[in-house]
């Protein structure tokens, strides 16, 4: 439960976020705690792509320590008729920015009186959680008379908890007949039937489970009701110890988007029916400026402009940028390459884009879906390095829909400047007007193979640089352990860097965080200095910093 990452890229770095209605921060044990508050970095990153998150309340069935008693705590009244844990947890996730809790009450034993007593305390949950804009998901174990029967469906056991939740996980006892009635209920009750998720268990096998699809997403009709996946983080669980983070990577693309990798060519045999096959993607690209360097939340070094500030491995999800949706879609008549997240070399961050591949036929690379302004000053900036063949890039850029669901967007190719190295091409929107739908490359070979990669893309109007925090100091000191902290720099800020500067006149990048602290261990002298110096920078959406301000302590 990192609160600003970590020192090593082995992490679930979820990436797939245009497929989430909602993430549920699940965990919580007899042994370790039964309320459980999402960390900062996962609230972030999933807030950045328009995900809520919520907590976990688990009370664990009996044969894994759970204890009724916990129960009837959660439930007590006060003498006013009040459950005052209800309006405590809606504190705790004002407090901590996220966006309310998962009940999952799976203690044996109880009786009417106490499923009465829950469901006047989740009445009252949802009361207090829905004026502070939260949300109340229940799980489908405990009934209305207090015992623990998992239904598998919405039915009258469970019916008066749905109506006092804003949605209902139903658990893994499904059927195709029982789906089909709940979602029947659920429209009766006059509620959406995709207010019900229907429970798929991937904890062991991930995207090599068995699931009758058809009970639940049929690909001929409507959906039945909505998909709840447990643990899908099987994707970086199954792997060895030795994983990597593009081993984790490629794990996670087959479980989200499908065997083919390539959501516009879905594989037809595949019996995993990935979600990108049947779910509507969302994106949050919808204002200007916007900039993406393809952080993924971990790396094994960190990347400025192309150069290696640390070679340290790190994970800080609160560090992720929005990243492209429907990955990868690419379209060519010929050979389709590779296109991964590479941690081998970045631009800025932990990753890069990579393209990789003959390149026989030229190949266009959806990256955004947007609703993007355009005014007379836009231009996109491309960041990007041919690192072997030779190829000729065009910015891709759609301003209408496609005509029919799942066609190309329909593209104007604007020419991009080439260059050695890493290079920055800014490319005026014009002859377009009206909103970005859509924004991709094209990619024509006239030496391969072809390894491309890119850096960084920006959409913006004029450059802003963003303004310095103010008063940095050392509010905790133990040996090499520090405590920084600042105040807020004016204005949007995307995070705040930490860079140490050495006698050398090097930097070394030590972290970074969308928070006004900082925590730092095992620090030493370096170089023979009689005090360290620290430098916090305020960087803005387009990944400009502001000036450092600096702080010094003396060893």
């Amino acid at each position: 439960m990192p609160s600003q990452g970590a020192a090593t890229a082995d992490y679930y770095a979820l990436t797939h976020w245009s497929y989430l209605d909602e993430l549920v921060f699940w965990g919580g044990s007899a042994g370790e705690g039964i309320v459980l508050a999402p960390n900062a970095p996962i609230v972030d990153a999933a807030h950045r792509h328009g995900v809520p998150v919520l907590g976990n309340i688990f009370l664990p069935p009996t044969a894994y320590g759970g204890q009724l008693q916990w129960t009837r705590d959660l439930v007590q009244q006060d003498a006013a008729g009040h459950y005052p844990l209800a309006a405590q947890l809606v504190a705790v996730a004002v407090a901590y920015g996220f966006d309310g809790w998962f009940v999952n009450a799976e203690t044996g034993g109880g009786n009417t009186a106490l499923g009465t007593a829950m469901l006047g305390f989740m009445t009252e949950l949802k009361s207090l959680a829905a004026a502070r804009g939260q949300r109340v998901t229940w799980y489908d174990a405990m009934t209305v008379n207090g015992t623990v029967s998992w239904q598998g469906a919405l039915n009258s056991q469970n019916q008066a908890f749905f109506q006092t939740a804003d949605d209902m996980f139903v658990d893994f006892r499904w059927s195709t007949s029982t789906l089909a009635s709940s979602g029947t209920k659920a429209v009766q009750l006059g509620r959406s039937r995709y207010e019900l998720w229907a429970g798929v268990d991937v904890e062991s096998n991930g995207s090599s489970t068995s699931v009758n699809w058809d009970a639940i997403v049929p690909s001929g009709s409507a959906h039945v009701t909505s998909i709840g996946f447990y643990r899908p983080e099987w994707t970086r669980n199954h792997l060895p110890a030795s994983r990597t983070p593009g081993d984790f990577h490629a794990a996670d693309d087959r479980f989200w988007t499908g065997r083919s990798l390539d959501p516009s060519r879905p594989d037809g045999t595949d019996p995993w029916r990935a979600p990108a096959v049947s779910v509507a993607d969302r994106s949050t690209v919808s204002a200007v400026p916007f900039a993406s360097v393809f952080n993924t939340g971990h790396g094994l070094r960190w990347y400025e402009d192309g150069e290696v500030t640390s070679d340290t491995a790190w994970n800080h999800l609160g560090l992720q940028d929005r990243l492209p949706s429907r990955r990868w879609a690419v379209r060519t008549a010929g050979t389709r390459p590779t296109v991964t997240f590479d941690f081998a070399d970045a631009w800025r961050g932990g990753s890069s884009v990579l393209v990789n591949g003959a390149l026989d036929q030229p190949v266009v690379l959806d990256l955004y879906a947007t609703q993007l302004p355009i005014s007379a000053q836009t231009v996109v900036e491309l960041t990007y390095r041919t690192d072997a063949g030779a190829v000729d890039v065009e910015l891709a850029v759609a301003t209408a829909e496609p005509g029919t669901a799942g066609a190309a967007p329909p593209y104007t190719y604007l020419p991009v400047d080439s260059g050695d190295g890493w290079s920055t091409s800014t490319v005026p929107l014009t002859g377009l007007s009206g909103t970005v739908h859509a924004l991709g490359v094209r990619l024509t070979a006239t030496g391969g193979p072809v390894r491309w990669r890119l850096g960084a893309i920006a959409v913006r109007e004029a450059v802003s640089t963003p303004a310095a925090p103010a008063d940095p100091g050392i509010t905790a000191a133990d040996g090499g352990n520090l405590r920084l902290a600042w105040d807020a720099a004016p204005g949007a800020v995307r995070h705040y860097t930490l860079h140490r500067l050495l006698p050398d006149g090097t930097r070394r990048f030590l972290g970074a965080t969308g928070q006004r602290a900082y925590y730092l261990t095992g620090l030493q002298p370096e170089q023979g200095e009689a005090a360290a110096r620290f430098e916090v920078r305020a960087v803005g959406e387009l990944y400009t910093s502001s000036d450092p301000v600096t702080v010094t302590h003396t060893w």
